[in-house]
Formats: structure tokens, C-alpha cells, sequence
């Protein structure tokens, strides 16, 4: 761990200041380089001689000269921590400096006697090593020799990283184990606190390839670790800190929502945390980067949004019109049937199974009852809308509309659903989608003719579009999250 790796790989030493800086077999500039040394290294000294020291370094395991003006010395004991630690509350904020920041907490935490040691110098190194960690899977970042050597350098101080692939690309991750130290510390502040919680639950550092059980074990111990900090230490928070742990939470709880009711548990308690932790967020005090936060979070939400409504009482009522219900199919599977007073389960007018949650409380039927739509959830951040339609002496037929182009298996997020029924001599359907594909976040609202489905006019608010202020559906416009 971290306070072990650092009593051993400490001693007097010096911190290698610049990055690329030589390690040379004399000291002289035209000694050859016996290898580069970078940001946040430490290098034992052994001596001083013309404007160089004579080091060792136990990372490379050889010896040489650096010099002085490259590196910052100190003995890293009880006298330095105060230096040491006041260098690293200045360090510990400044991109790129990340590696040296942390070489700097780990002397501190060498020098400081245990009793003096708070939550400060492992907040700044779980704030350090998460800032690195997401520069190096940042997209906009080309890999480089000096981000390589950073991620691979702060390792000899307990630093560790997790990684998997996401969408083609590698997503490096912090282990958090700082931030736990920093939990753990009654005297850790609410802010410090914050830092912690959400650096340990951040929704890109889920691997995607666990196991739904895995995968819900994982959001029941973010769940918990959410609401580590308590009431009173929330009111303490300014609010764009505030935001950003309901907008963590929203998804989380949302995720939790869809894993239960895909076991067959009632759902709606998480379901509802989920619409009220977004609910709770201010719109006006959200600060810039947690815009897209705040999508995402809406994404997720959204996507789960039926787990909070209530489930369908009673037998549905088949005598007049066709109705929609569920029955058990393979081992896992839901299936959707479409039956009347003259088509029982047994031989219903149409039957789809399918992996995913079937919402039958958000079904809806048109006057003439020849379309139906209902909500199918297959992912816990991808929501469809199954269309059904009746197609004269062909039957019935079930159209799938997704939440945007793209397979729903990859990164892509989003949902869709039913915003009204516009009858006439071409009825239409509206329809509200929002959506993140390939990091771009959209939303907007259509309308679709029928039977064909395919989009008449769309907008970015359902204001501009006349059909949406005709006939938009009062229970959709109470329930959504699409309008915020």
C-alpha cells in the first residue's frame, strides 16, 4: 500500500524536478546519458561534486550523476514535512505536474510523524492519480513518451491503475485506494470527502465486462459509498459539489432500478431515488465541465424512469380492446403478448421474447386500437420502444425504434419513447429521444407518420412543433425526463 511502498523506496534522496532530464555516467554534459530520468522520480544521494550529484537509482537499479538544478533534494524527515507538505498543497492543482506532486506526498507521508498525518496528503494523491489516469485515456490525448513515463514512475510510490477496453479504446483507472484512506479519517472535511466518493464511483472506471451480478454488487457498493456523507456534512458543500453527487447518484440508483426489476424484485423505490436525486440537481449552478454529466445522468435516469411508476393493478381488461401482457419464457426471458377476447395467451395475435425488462406500465393503446407501444429496457442505460401496429389482413406487426443508430451492446447510451398520438386522416406518432453516440450527446422530439414510422418533422423542444402542443400525452409530460 501506499505508506509502505513509500517508507521503503525513501531515504535522502532527490526528486527529479524535469522531465527527460539524463542520468549521465560522469559529471559532465558530454558524459554519456546512461538512461532519461523523469518528473517525480527519486534518486538516492550519494555525493555533490561540480554542480552535479552523484546518485543512485533503485527503480533502474544503476548509478550517476544529475544535476543539481534538475532535481529538488530534501532528507525527508520530522523538520521537512511542513516544506515538503506545503510544496504539495502548491503542486497538487497543476495539470501536468501530477507525478512530481505525488513524489512530493510520498515524502511527505516518509517524513511526517504518524500522529501529524491527516487526510490531506491522500487527497491530493488520489485527486493527482485520477487527474493522470484521465488525461491517458482522454481521446484528445496523443500518446507520449513523458505521459508513459508519468503513469509508469509513480507506480514505485503504490500508485496502481485498472484498466479494460471500452469502445476500442484502453479506459485506465485509479484503484482509489488514497481516496479510501481519506474515508476512512473522521477528520477527513465534507469536501475531502466528496473528492473521494466520487473519484470511487465514477461510471467509466465500471469494467464492462462483468457479469449482471457482478455488475450490481458493484452498484449496491457505489450506492453505499454515495451516501457515506451525511446530511449535515451535505449542507456544508457549495452546490456545484452538491450537483455532482446527485447526478453520480441518479445513475447509480437508475442502474440499481433496472438490475432489480430484471430479477423480478420491485423496483420502484430505487427507481424513484433515482428521479428525485435528479430532480434535486440546479440547473443554474452547474458548473461548465458537468454539463455533460448532467446529460448522461438524464440518459440513465431516463432510461430506467418506469421502474418509479406504479405497476399495472389487476387483470387487464381484454373484452374491448387488444391488450399486452407477459409471460414467462426460456430460462431469463420475457416474453410480450398481444391477446384479445378471442386470442388468449395460447394463441395470442402476436408474441416476441425478449432478454430485457418489458415496462407494461408504460403501455399505451391508440382510440381505434390499432396501435400499441410499449417501453423494453434490454441494458440498464439503453431503453427501445416497440411499436405495434394492426396491418389489415396481414395481422399484426411490431416495429423496434432505438434510441439512436448503432448497436446498444457498445458504449452508446439513450432511451425512447412514446410522447402522444396525433389521429386525422394521417395519424401520427410523437416520439422523444435522447441519446449519447460516440460521446455526442442529442435529444429531440418527432413527429413519425404512421404506418410507415419514418420521421415527418423533428425539433430540439417539443415547442416548436405544432403537433406536440395539440396532442402530446399529459402522463408522458408528467413522467419524463426529457423536458428539464
Amino acid at each position: 500500500m501506499i505508506a509502505t511502498t513509500v517508507a521503503a523506496a525513501l531515504s535522502s534522496l532527490a526528486l527529479v524536478a524535469q522531465d527527460a532530464t539524463p542520468l549521465r555516467a560522469s559529471p559532465s554534459d558530454s558524459a554519456p546519458a546512461q538512461a532519461q530520468l523523469w518528473q517525480g522520480d527519486a534518486l538516492e544521494v550519494r555525493g555533490e561534486r561540480l554542480g552535479y550529484l552523484q546518485v543512485w537509482d533503485h527503480k533502474r537499479e544503476r548509478g550517476g550523476y544529475v544535476r543539481t538544478s534538475q532535481v529538488r533534494g530534501t532528507d525527508a524527515k520530522e523538520a521537512d514535512a511542513p516544506e515538503l507538505l506545503a510544496v504539495l498543497r502548491f503542486v497538487k492543482d497543476t495539470a501536468g505536474s501530477e507525478a512530481l506532486g505525488i513524489a512530493y506526498a510520498a515524502a511527505y507521508l516518509k517524513a511526517a510523524p504518524a500522529r501529524d498525518i491527516g487526510p490531506e496528503p491522500f487527497d491530493a494523491i488520489g485527486t493527482m492519480a485520477e487527474r493522470l489516469a484521465r488525461r491517458a485515456s482522454s481521446r484528445n490525448t496523443t500518446p507520449n513518451t513523458t505521459l508513459s513515463a508519468h503513469l509508469d514512475g509513480v507506480g514505485a510510490y503504490g500508485v496502481r491503475w485498472v484498466n479494460f477496453e471500452r469502445d476500442g479504446a484502453v479506459q485506465l483507472c485509479y484503484d482509489g485506494e488514497a481516496y479510501g484512506r481519506v474515508l476512512a479519517m473522521p477528520q477527513a472535511t465534507p469536501e475531502q470527502q466528496a473528492r473521494a466518493v466520487l473519484g470511487l464511483t465514477r461510471h467509466d472506471c465500471v469494467d464492462p465486462g462483468l457479469k449482471p451480478t457482478e455488475r450490481e454488487a458493484r452498484d449496491k457498493w457505489r450506492a453505499e459509498v454515495l451516501d457515506k456523507l451525511s446530511p449535515n456534512a451535505m449542507t456544508t458543500l457549495p452546490e456545484w459539489t452538491k450537483n455532482k453527487l446527485r447526478l453520480r447518484r441518479a445513475g447509480v440508483w437508475s442502474s440499481l432500478a433496472f438490475a432489480q426489476a430484471r430479477r423480478g424484485e420491485a423496483a420502484q423505490a430505487a427507481g424513484q431515488r433515482a428521479m428525485d436525486e435528479l430532480a434535486g440537481v440546479r440547473a443554474a449552478e452547474l458548473a461548465e465541465e458537468d454539463l455533460a454529466e448532467y446529460n448522461d445522468a438524464a440518459i440513465r435516469v431516463g432510461a430506467s424512469r418506469w421502474a418509479a411508476a406504479p405497476a399495472p393493478i389487476g387483470r387487464p381488461d381484454i373484452t374491448r380492446r387488444p391488450t399486452l401482457i407477459t409471460q414467462a419464457g426460456e430460462s431469463g426471458e420475457t416474453c410480450l403478448l398481444l391477446v384479445d377476447a378471442q386470442h388468449d395467451a395460447k394463441q395470442p395475435l402476436l408474441r416476441r421474447c425478449t432478454w430485457g425488462v418489458v415496462w407494461l406500465n408504460s403501455a399505451t393503446v391508440d382510440p381505434g386500437a390499432t396501435l400499441l407501444t410499449v417501453a423494453v429496457q434490454p441494458l440498464a442505460t439503453w431503453r427501445e420502444l416497440w411499436v405495434l401496429r394492426k396491418d389489415g389482413a396481414q395481422g399484426w406487426a411490431l416495429d423496434v425504434l432505438p434510441p439512436a443508430p448503432g448497436n446498444p451492446l457498445g458504449a452508446d447510451a439513450g432511451y425512447i419513447e412514446y410522447a402522444g398520438f396525433a389521429p386525422g386522416a394521417e395519424p401520427k406518432l410523437l416520439l422523444a429521444r435522447e441519446a449519447r453516440t460516440e460521446g455526442r450527446w442529442s435529444r429531440r422530439f418527432e413527429v413519425a407518420k404512421l404506418p410507415t414510422l419514418t420521421t415527418d418533422k423533428f425539433a430540439s423542444t417539443p415547442q416548436i412543433l405544432a403537433a406536440f402542443q395539440k396532442f402530446q400525452d399529459a402522463e408522458w409530460k408528467r413522467g419524463t425526463v426529457s423536458i428539464r
